[in-house]
């Protein structure tokens, strides 16, 4: 099994979770985590699954919402 790796940055917990949701209809197995210093949440799903990961999300989120890649 392959570890889990970064995924996109969210502003805040509500983002991530939305993001979570996106990759769960998708199959991926997901993660959050975040900083007790700063409002960004961190998404990681597993390294075998970075690449489908990133087209889900970049397929149902609208090109003016800014997810920030590693």
């Amino acid at each position: 099994m392959s570890g889990m790796v970064h995924l996109a940055t969210a502003g805040d917990v509500v983002e991530a979770e939305e993001l979570q949701e996106i990759l769960r209809n998708a199959g991926i197995e997901s993660s959050i985590e975040q900083a007790p210093e700063d409002d960004a949440v961190s998404v990681f799903v597993p390294e075998a699954d970075l690449e489908t990961a990133q087209d889900a999300i970049e397929a149902l989120t609208e090109p003016d919402e800014l997810i920030s890649e590693p």
